[in-house]
Formats: C-alpha cells, sequence, structure tokens
C-alpha cells in the first residue's frame, strides 16, 4: 500500500478474432483483467516492428493491460522508444499506414500520441518516447513497480474504478478527466519506484 504518513486519500474529480474490445461508447468501462492481453499486445508489436523498423529501437507494453491480475479499460497501451522525437513525420506517417491517428498536444514535446481506430472505442494506444529519456523511464518504473507490488496495482484499480464511475461519458473531456482524477497516485508511484530502483532493466526490447 502507498503511504506518506498516512493513507493516500484521493480526490475524484480488434485486437485477435478470439478477443475483441468490449468498452461501451457512453463511458469509461473497466473490466476484468484478460489473459489475452499479453498476446494481443505482442501481435500488435509484431506490426509495428514491421511498419517502423530500425525506427523503434524498442516496443513495450505498459498501463494497465500490462499488470497481471490488473482491471482495466480494454485498451492495449505501448510504449515506442525512438532515436528522436523529431521529425515526427519520421514515424507519424508509417503508424498513420497502418491505421493510426495522431492527437496533436502540448505533449508531442515529450510523448507523441496516436491510436486506432479513429472512433471510440480505441483498440491500441501508442505513446512514442526517446530512448533513454525521463519519460521512457517514468513509464516503465511505474509498470514495474506495479507488476512487483500487487497491493499497491488493487488501490490503483480501486481508484479507477472509483473515478470512472463518476464519469458518464467517454468523450475527450471524459477521458482527460478520468486521466486527470489519476495523476496524484501516479506520480507518487513513480517518485517511489525511481527512488528504488526502477525500472529494473531498461536493455534493448
Amino acid at each position: 500500500m502507498i503511504r506518506d504518513g498516512a493513507r493516500l486519500i484521493f480526490t475524484l474529480g480488434r485486437l485477435t478474432t478470439r478477443w475483441k474490445m468490449s468498452t461501451q461508447e457512453s463511458r469509461i468501462e473497466i473490466v476484468p483483467y484478460d489473459s489475452d492481453w499479453p498476446g494481443a499486445f505482442e501481435a500488435e508489436a509484431a506490426r509495428l516492428r514491421a511498419a517502423l523498423k530500425t525506427l523503434a529501437l524498442r516496443i513495450d507494453h505498459h498501463g494497465s493491460t500490462a499488470i497481471p491480475g490488473l482491471g482495466a479499460k480494454p485498451i492495449i497501451d505501448i510504449q515506442i522508444s525512438v532515436a528522436t522525437l523529431e521529425p515526427l513525420s519520421a514515424y507519424g506517417r508509417k503508424l498513420e499506414a497502418i491505421e493510426y491517428v495522431h492527437v496533436p498536444n502540448a505533449d508531442d514535446s515529450f510523448c507523441p500520441f496516436f491510436h486506432r481506430p479513429i472512433q471510440w472505442p480505441h483498440s491500441h494506444h501508442v505513446h512514442v518516447v526517446e530512448r533513454g529519456g525521463r519519460e521512457e523511464q517514468r513509464t516503465l518504473a511505474f509498470r514495474d513497480y506495479l507488476r512487483d507490488h500487487p497491493d499497491v496495482a488493487r488501490e490503483y484499480e480501486d481508484l479507477k474504478r472509483k473515478v470512472a464511475a463518476h464519469i458518464a461519458s467517454a468523450d475527450s473531456q471524459a477521458q482527460e478527466h478520468y486521466a486527470a482524477a489519476k495523476t496524484h497516485f501516479i506520480e507518487q508511484v513513480v517518485a517511489l519506484a525511481i527512488a528504488r530502483g526502477y525500472p529494473r532493466d531498461l536493455v534493448e526490447a
């Protein structure tokens, strides 16, 4: 359990033929862990490697679907590490060729975001980061810490379910509110994880 003197109080503010997304268009849905998620990631990672070739220095499964036993939105989150984020078109055009859509945002300076399909519900989210950079480290530290600490993962799932229950739609604004409500928890876990030496392994993947 995450503690800082006292227990944290949080403010709620087509993968394969045998595994399909079940997210409802009308709301954000947290579903039980699906043992097919790792395989769905591997299948999509193969598509991404074929499209990006040597541009992709590593491809990682992250987010809640990468944590065994953790309930999640049924969307495969993928982090792609590249040598440099500029120009975005170097990898953006290749991702668009395999049906990913770029969402322009201020975060493009450190983590450009793509999704597919174009309409909600999405099946895959791709975050592009610089190899060896801070964002790559933070993402993998959070993932690995939750994998090693099931009690913290359960606390995270409880938070997500509480937040999702207070959001009536799944439009872009609702998605932003959902993400913002988790920020305090995530930042605390990331700081703790990095202080404890996570991520454990940042060799080529």
